[in-house]
């Protein structure tokens, strides 16, 4: 049953491939480097919005989310929906296991993490938004059931929370990366 609801879900957003390709080539843009724009924005707000800690957390959360998936894919493959027959492809991709997305589980999990910080919230909220929409990118272009981008908002909502309640236990290394990071840019 729940096979069956990611399939049509998959099929109902993934039946709008192929039709325009003005749409697929903005899709497929969007789905793959979805990552390297949530990479510009993290950049940004360590750097010009200085909320360097609620970065960092950030950055370490996205470093064990993507840990995290790795090691479920040691236990559970999932095929893509390619690999079952299934939609139009719009952009080749290995035949690896598709639960829960990569790309989708970094961005999400950076957006989970800015959420959860007060001076950060509302970065937080724009970017989990702009992540899901990003993550249905994946659907579209033929590379990711949904059921892989909500294992991703999951994922990254976890690995948020864990991090979050171990963020007193790991200020002594957030110091350290702070005061590396005073000494390499500290203004003259």
């Amino acid at each position: 049953m729940m096979k069956n609801l990611n399939q049509w879900l998959f099929l109902s957003i993934n039946n709008l491939a192929g039709k325009n390709d003005v749409l697929d080539n903005i899709g497929v843009f969007l789905g793959e480097k979805g990552p390297f724009i949530f990479i510009g924005l993290i950049v940004y707000i360590y750097f010009k919005k200085q909320n360097k800690k609620e970065a960092i957390y950030a950055t370490i959360t996205v470093i064990s989310a993507i840990l995290l998936n790795h090691l479920i894919e040691l236990f559970y493959y999932h095929p893509r929906p390619f690999a079952d027959g299934l939609g139009i492809v719009l952009k080749e991709h290995i035949a690896d296991s598709s639960f829960p997305s990569d790309h989708t589980t970094f961005m999400l999990a950076l957006s989970w993490s800015l959420f959860m910080y007060k001076d950060t919230k509302r970065w937080g909220k724009n970017m989990l938004i702009l992540g899901v929409l990003l993550g249905l990118c994946r659907v579209f272009e033929g590379v990711h059931y949904p059921f892989d981008i909500l294992g991703a908002l999951v994922m990254g909502h976890f690995c948020a929370n864990m991090i979050y309640k171990l963020k007193e236990k790991m200020k002594p290394l957030i110091d350290l990366i702070l005061k590396i990071d005073n000494k390499i840019f500290r203004k003259a």
